[in-house]
């Protein structure tokens, strides 16, 4: 789960050294044989390889494509439908398991064959009625349905939230399981396109573009397709009454989906600021402005749509990057720079997090440190303080600033920090992080930290990364030896000495 951080009244949101890790397709598998005498067929690990989160994700296969067709009836809390997972087998596999959490399956085919299965705590195991073979391209279709669990740990409540008037999806570092089968890993990204049905009068949404709507019998069926891959995690839903607004800007197709309940909403009432409905519209309509900005910055765009999600759900206390439509809480809504300085780390995580994904979750500083350090950039560029300053002023007073937040602030080895929520999302991590990089800076100048930024971007994109090979791009770009400063900021339980 991504987690909130308050400093000098900027809140953040979220969204570590394992080199060579290898890919989610041969993570667990067998020495492969050769293609005209295949090895004799054997399970697919139930795990991805994760040394945090041993059994999220799955091996044997790759997933290209996750087709959900699915129906929500807020009226009892239940999903239901089909899941179609398009794969590709990366060994002899006489079964192979897919994550899902709860939820009761009814029918499983592969390729349109029934398949028999069965269920281990998260672990759906699914027995073709014939083996796939090294190369195979198959799909396994999974009807289920049920009331989605919300997921809870040290830092509250996750994934899928039931709301008053419908449902809302947004949970990290996991969560896609409660409500559809996935290859729960970032190592494994898929296109999706969501169909969702819901009663007439309410709106279904997602990533990608939407492709259509139509009302029938009462229930209208919401279609999108975000065509470029992402990890599951990534993934939402929204099903409630919510305000849909389409719009291009700069060759990009937006949707917004705003919760019409905020426009009166007064989140503090202590103040006598503008109603968070004012706020949202403000910082949603300067999105293209901040993407343009970003874009100079990091290189362009990663994606052909964007927007934001911000539904009044109480018990939602983070935002989270779901890709080409970050989800946000209204408690970010209280005053504009609140709100821009929110939208600008969501939106810098389509880059860092969302193009550029995480191999494994003890690099999460690569998500996070950068995201936090493009904040940092729009607050000098909006005139409110240096990159420098806000450094200094964290070098000198985070471990009292964020005194109460768990482990003192540079006790936190932010490179491989521990796979308890509370410690893959401290505030060490997103500021620890966006430290690093302005060490970095101060270290290379600026013409090589930049380009490192934009060379990371670019021939990165769509791959799942490891720090050691940050380090590696950031040494070849500025021809200098780093071992040393990463070692001090991201590997050592101390504050790194200056100069």
């Amino acid at each position: 789960m991504t987690c909130t951080i308050a400093r000098r009244g900027a809140v953040l949101a979220a969204t570590t050294l394992l080199v060579g890790l290898v890919p989610a397709t041969a993570v667990a598998d067998p020495a492969q044989p050769d293609a005209d005498q295949p090895g004799a067929p054997s399970p697919g690990a139930p795990g991805i390889g994760d040394p945090y989160y041993p059994l999220d994700g799955n091996g044997g296969y790759d997933v290209g494509h996750y087709d959900l067709d699915l129906r929500y009836d807020p009226a009892t809390d239940v999903l239901s439908g089909t899941a179609t997972v398009a794969a590709t087998a990366t060994q002899a596999l006489s079964r192979f398991d897919l994550d899902l959490q709860g939820l009761q399956v009814h029918a499983v085919t592969v390729d349109g064959a029934p398949a028999t299965w069965t269920r281990d705590g998260q672990e759906l195991v699914v027995t073709p009625a014939r083996p796939l073979w090294p190369g195979e391209d198959f799909a396994v279709a999974v009807t289920y349905d049920g009331v989605p669990a919300t997921l809870t740990d040290e830092l509250g409540e996750s994934g899928f939230f039931h709301t008053d008037d419908g449902a809302l999806v947004a949970g990290q570092p996991h969560g896609a399981a409660t409500w559809f089968p996935a290859n729960d890993h970032p190592l494994d990204a898929a296109s999706v396109a969501v169909s969702i049905t819901v009663p007439e009068g309410l709106q279904g949404v997602s990533n990608g573009a939407l492709e259509g709507s139509q009302t029938r019998d009462g229930w209208t069926t919401w279609s999108w397709d975000a065509t470029e891959p992402m990890a599951t995690y990534l993934v939402t839903l929204a099903v409630g009454h919510l305000d849909l607004r389409a719009y291009q800007a700069g060759g990009i197709r937006y949707w917004d989906a705003v919760d019409p309940a905020l426009a009166d909403l007064d989140l503090d009432p202590a103040t006598e600021g503008p109603p968070a409905g004012e706020v949202v519209d403000a910082a949603l309509a300067r999105q293209p402005e901040v993407i343009g900005f970003l874009s100079d910055t990091f290189g362009p765009y990663p994606f052909g749509t964007a927007g934001a999600i911000v539904d009044d759900v109480p018990d939602l206390p983070f935002a989270l990057e779901t890709q080409t439509r970050p989800v946000y809480s209204p408690v970010f809504f209280t005053d504009e720079e609140t709100a821009d300085s929110v939208v600008v780390h969501e939106l810098a995580h389509q880059w860092y997090g969302d193009s550029v994904r995480l191999a494994a979750w003890q690099h999460i500083w690569l998500n996070e440190g950068f995201a936090t350090y493009a904040e940092w950039l729009w607050a000098e560029r909006e005139g409110i303080e240096t990159v420098q300053q806000q450094f200094d002023e964290l070098y000198a007073d985070a471990e009292t600033e964020f005194a109460g937040s768990g482990p003192s602030f540079w006790s936190v080895v932010i490179g491989d920090p521990g796979p308890a929520t509370d410690l893959l999302f401290h505030p060490a991590v997103y500021y620890r992080g966006a430290m690093t990089l302005h060490a970095l800076r101060l270290a290379v100048g600026d013409e090589a930290f930049f380009d490192i930024l934009r060379e990371w971007a670019a021939s990165r994109a769509g791959q799942a990364v490891t720090t050691g090979e940050f380090v590696d791009l950031a040494e070849k770009v500025s021809g200098q030896d780093l071992d040393a400063l990463f070692q001090a900021w991201l590997f050592t339980p101390q504050r790194p000495a200056l100069g």
